[in-house]
This record gives C-alpha cells, structure tokens and sequence, in this order.
C-alpha cells in the first residue's frame, strides 16, 4: 500500500470583490520572448533533436548563501514559463539549492520549430542532455500543471537520476480522453490558439486558476503569455502551442503513477478545476472533470510513496497564490521526503 501523510493548509483568502482588468492588451514579444524581462539571466542550451539544430533558454541559479549540495528542477506548465518560477527560485536558493528553471522546446525563450514531434518522452530526453552538460547527476523535480506530466515522465526515464518528485497541481491526474471528452485535431487547436487575447487569458485564469479571485502581480504573466501569441512570431508560437495541446490530451502519464519508485510531494490547490477540453465535453461529463479536491486523493494512493499536502480553497498555483504559505509546505516537504 502506497504510504500517504496528507496535510491541510488553512487559513486560506475567501472571495473578495470583483477584479478590475486592465483596459490595455499589452506589449507583444519576440518569438524567443524577446523583450520580457526573466527574474535571473537566461543561458541558451544549443542541440540536436529530430534533425533540427534547437536552443532551450534556461536559468541556472547558485545557492545563495550555505549549499545543501542538492539541485532541484523547475518545469513549468502549459501557460507558464521558466520565469513564473520567479518567487519558487528564491525560496529554494535561500534554502541553499542549485535552481535550474528551463524553458521547453516550443516555450517562451526557447526554439519553436516548424515541425517537430512533441511527446513527453522528448521534452525529458531534452532536460536530461541539458543537465548533464551542467554537470548535474542526480536532481529533485518541481512540476507545475503539465510540467507535472513532464516530471512524472522524467522520473520514469530516469528514475536513478530523480532524486524527488514534486507535483504541483499537476494536469493528467485523470484520462479526459477516457472520460469522454471530444479530441480536438492540431488544425483545431492552432485555429483557437490564432485568437488568443490578454482579454480571454485574463478570464480563463480567473475561472480556472485563480477560483474568482486576481490579483495585479498577475498581470505580468497575463502579458507574457499574449505578448508572446501576438508578437512577430505568432504563427509559430500558435501551431507549437496546437502540437504542444495535442501531446497533452493524447499522451497521459496516469496509468504509470503507480510505477513512481521515488519519494514524491504532491501539492494540491484544492479549488483548482483545469481540464483540457472540459469546454467541449457534454455537460455530464464537464461536471465531473477537474475535481482537484478528489483528485489528489486517489492519486496519492496510486503513488507508492506519496505525500499529499492540500491547500483548501486555493486554485491551480498555489505558489503564485499564497507564496509563502506553499514554500513552507514545499521545503518542509522536501526535507522531511
């Protein structure tokens, strides 16, 4: 039986008034997030993959103050980047960790090529080769929204070389495909991506991540996001972004949850409600897809060491949300793994 200590952080905010959204879209970026300010420099990892010569921009953080001589991983979700790491980095360099915060091929500061075949299995081959040119052999995985399916694929791949596991609101807790949520063809995927706007950001994020509640630190991210989809690069951020969708639906890591040999930390905003497609599923199905509040439970049991810590009341990043509230429980959990 798979070992489960869960916990609850309480406290939590209660809704408050209405947001007040910007009136302005925003800056537009370069195709590699030319223009957007990262939190620490960005390095570039050059390689080979699929015949094609690719960059991955990644940040490469020391220790600030005493080393613990571990290094953790930051991998970042679908609508995030390296950079949404920002408050995550300096927590855990503080706590005296080696950080690197990569940005995946098809994200933010790295390549987004014309044609390339995206699978979970890829994007970890591609980390691992970042790694080791860093010299780093054994590391601590932090995986937020999809990059919590990438984590768990690394593990997988490389379950010598993962020290921990860390899944932060992780998707792919559950199969939508398996319950019966409609596939969306790539040409599907690239044609919503096309019409991306600060304006829908902003109102997904709010229904979806942040359970009604914003704050104007998100903003930044909100511009980030958009800036990228309208800059000069739109049309390749668009059709990666569509192959990078379709990897996510058709690819899930749930049935090997239980093949995770590795101590692993899950943290859970309980509030959360993302699912890939919920929009385009019958109404019988939509109501019963991103119960996040269920769904860290029963995977926890399927991980054989699992520990579950729960955020009542907070939604999809808990770290953006209440950043210190989720350091603590993160460093906590990491030591006492």
């Amino acid at each position: 039986m798979p070992l489960i200590r869960a916990f609850c952080i309480a406290g939590l905010l209660t809704a408050g008034a209405a947001p007040v959204f910007a009136a302005t879209e925003g800056p537009a970026y370069g195709p590699e997030l030319q223009g957007f300010e990262y939190p620490y420099p960005v390095k570039h990892f050059n390689f080979q993959s699929q015949g094609k010569s690719l960059q991955m921009g990644y940040m490469d953080v020391p220790a600030n103050g005493q080393a613990n001589g571990r290094s953790v991983v930051l991998m970042h979700g679908k609508n995030f980047c390296g950079a949404t790491w920002e408050g995550s980095i300096k927590a855990l360099s503080d706590a005296g960790y080696r950080v690197i915060a990569p940005d995946q091929i098809g994200f933010c500061t790295s390549s987004k090529p014309d044609h390339y075949q995206y699978s979970f299995q890829q994007l970890a081959i591609n980390t691992h080769q970042l790694l080791e040119k860093l010299g780093i052999q054994k590391a601590t995985l932090v995986g937020h929204s999809t990059g919590g399916m990438l984590a768990t694929r690394y593990a997988l791949l490389y379950p010598k070389q993962t020290e921990q596991l860390a899944l932060v609101n992780p998707i792919g807790l559950e199969d939508w495909k398996a319950l019966g949520v409609p596939y969306s063809s790539v040409d599907q995927w690239y044609e919503r991506e096309l019409k991306l706007s600060a304006e829908g950001v902003r109102k997904y994020e709010l229904n979806t991540y942040y359970v009604g509640r914003w704050k104007p630190e998100y903003d930044r991210w909100v511009d980030m996001l958009a800036g990228l989809n309208k800059g000069p690069g739109h049309i390749q951020v668009a059709w990666n972004s569509a192959l990078i969708y379709d990897m996510i639906f058709t690819q899930p890591v749930y049935y090997e949850f239980k093949d995770l040999q590795m101590p692993t930390l899950l943290l859970i905003g309980t509030s959360d409600n993302t699912a890939i497609g919920k929009d385009l599923a019958p109404p019988e199905v939509k109501a019963k897809l991103g119960n996040y509040a269920v769904l860290g439970k029963q995977v926890a049991k399927l991980i054989p060491h699992a520990t579950l810590v729960e955020f009542p009341g907070l939604g999809h990043a808990p770290q953006m949300e209440e950043p210190a509230q989720f350091h603590k429980a993160l460093l906590q959990g990491l030591n006492a793994l």
